[in-house]
């Protein structure tokens, strides 16, 4: 019991510390509503993703509307509002890796994780995404696990690789 209120004691603190750091990119930045976007990446590496909370505190200290900095989050699609998981699984669904068998990877990966596409696994571990081209087209059909590029995927291989993680 005592470990539990400790652990959520601890958050709070976590995250000032988090949004201390993200005040000082803000002022690294100089607070320019032009370097909004470098601020949404920095702020996103620090606090892990981008809540409303977070948003407002960027809007706040940059003097700007909550709903700008959201228009941004909202636009781009390499900002996320959810937390992730430890690893985040690509799979590419570029007309090479579609025809190849882009879907099926993603229906094993569904199965094999008990997750939806841009969700994430219960655990923390995973979270899985699609993407329009990784840039692998000969390596069809193809999927990233964070920086590593995986080629030439069939479902049969999708334990071994999530073994890895």
């Amino acid at each position: 019991m005592n470990q539990v209120k400790q652990v959520t004691h601890n958050l709070p603190e976590e995250h000032e510390q988090k949004l201390d750091q993200i005040a000082e990119v803000i002022a690294k930045y100089e607070a320019k509503p032009s370097n909004l976007i470098m601020i949404l990446h920095a702020s996103q590496g620090i606090y892990g993703y981008l809540p409303y909370e977070v948003q407002k505190f960027i809007a706040d200290k940059m003097n700007i509307p909550v709903s700008e900095v959201s228009g941004v989050v909202s636009f781009y699609s390499f900002f996320s509002t959810t937390p992730k998981g430890d690893h985040t699984i690509l799979v590419c669904m570029g007309t090479a890796c579609y025809v190849r068998g882009g879907q099926k990877l993603v229906e094993g990966l569904q199965k094999n994780l008990n997750v939806e596409v841009d969700g994430t696994t219960e655990d923390g571990k995973f979270t899985l995404c699609k993407a329009r081209c990784i840039g692998a087209c000969g390596l069809a059909p193809a999927m990233m696990v964070d920086d590593t590029v995986y080629k030439a995927v069939n479902p049969n291989r999708l334990e071994s690789i999530l073994s890895k993680y």
